[in-house]
């Protein structure tokens, strides 16, 4: 449960000096936050939470674009193509720089036609079943779905979608085969589960916590290298046996291709420096969002780790978007 003590501690860090943006190589105009998913998510929550820090603590404005479309191709290619200058930066997630390569036909190159600044922020991916089902660990539900005869389901959030691909890792890696029933977003997954459609789902914490905290889910465990600061006493499913579902829903920072050192440097540490802001940490707190600012210099064997995760993953459990 999410307390106000809780909190005090996520936001415990102190406040860091702003970095000064306006000098050097870095363009005296606007900055443009392109984010490749619709108002109102997750993502563009924690991108419009970045952009006010960061025109507060720099003086220039930090605006936001939603550039929709196409599981979130049409924004990576718009910044794809945009002038190298720092005046076009990426607001992305994992689902788009690691999984979407693998499973769709794009119209950039994923790793030529982008530079990393940094991880932004992490969402935990929580696998939740329904009180009604038995199993009260990982470990459980796994014999379960390895009777005879179990026919267990599970609801599919959206074919591709970083909670479904979390569900296969998790089936490859307990060696059991669990039947996906489909449905059109998050929300609608989970409903399904409360109603007891389907015992279980894998979903962000954000779309979920409230009801683990009420009683109405039951948590099996986090897919985090560590247990979640959000909710402490979930498990990871590495402590359940099972270390290899790792899954987390990262937002982070990218640019053009081009982009010069300097201002990769700079938007790094205003990033850093926002997105650590004692304020900021309580406002991430409330979306269920623990920020896990990264440095440029961490970025590529980070980007090719995932890349080569996710791709080994999609072939081997023959996973397609019809």
């Amino acid at each position: 449960m999410i307390t106000r003590r809780r909190l005090a501690a996520l936001a415990g860090l102190p406040l860091l000096p702003a970095p000064v943006l306006g000098q050097g190589s870095w363009p005296d105009r606007a900055v443009t936050l392109v984010v490749p998913w619709a108002a109102g998510g997750s993502t563009d929550a924690v991108a419009r939470i970045l952009a006010q820090r960061l025109s507060q603590d720099t003086g220039r404005s930090f605006v936001v674009d939603n550039r929709t479309g196409a599981n979130g191709t049409i924004g990576f290619n718009s910044v794809a193509r945009a002038r190298p200058d720092g005046t076009t930066l990426l607001v992305s997630t994992v689902s788009t720089y690691a999984m979407a390569p693998w499973l769709y036909q794009l119209p950039y190159d994923n790793e030529r036609d982008f530079v990393g600044i940094g991880l932004l922020a992490a969402m935990p991916i929580i696998m939740v079943v329904n009180p009604a089902f038995p199993a009260r660990s990982v470990q459980e539900y796994v014999e379960i779905a390895r009777r005879p005869n179990s026919r267990l389901t599970y609801a599919n959030s959206g074919t591709g979608s970083s909670t479904h691909l979390a569900t296969e890792l998790f089936l490859q890696e307990a060696r059991i085969e669990v039947t996906d029933v489909g449905y059109r977003g998050g929300a609608p997954a989970v409903q399904a589960v409360l109603a007891n459609e389907t015992p279980m789902v894998f979903q962000a914490a954000s779309g979920i916590l409230p009801h683990i905290q009420s009683g109405a889910l039951r948590a099996l465990g986090v897919a985090s290298a560590q247990r979640s600061p959000l909710a402490p006493e979930i498990p990871t499913f590495a402590e359940q046996g099972l270390p290899g579902v790792v899954v987390e829903e990262h937002i982070a920072l990218q640019g053009p291709a081009g982009l010069p050192a300097e201002i990769i440097q700079r938007a790094n540490q205003a990033a850093k420096a926002a997105m650590e802001a004692p304020e900021t940490r309580q406002r991430l707190a409330a979306l269920a969002v623990v920020p896990t600012v990264g440095t440029p210099e961490a970025w590529p064997e980070y980007f090719r780790a995932e890349n080569a995760k996710w791709r080994d993953m999609i072939r081997a459990r023959n996973i397609r978007v019809q």
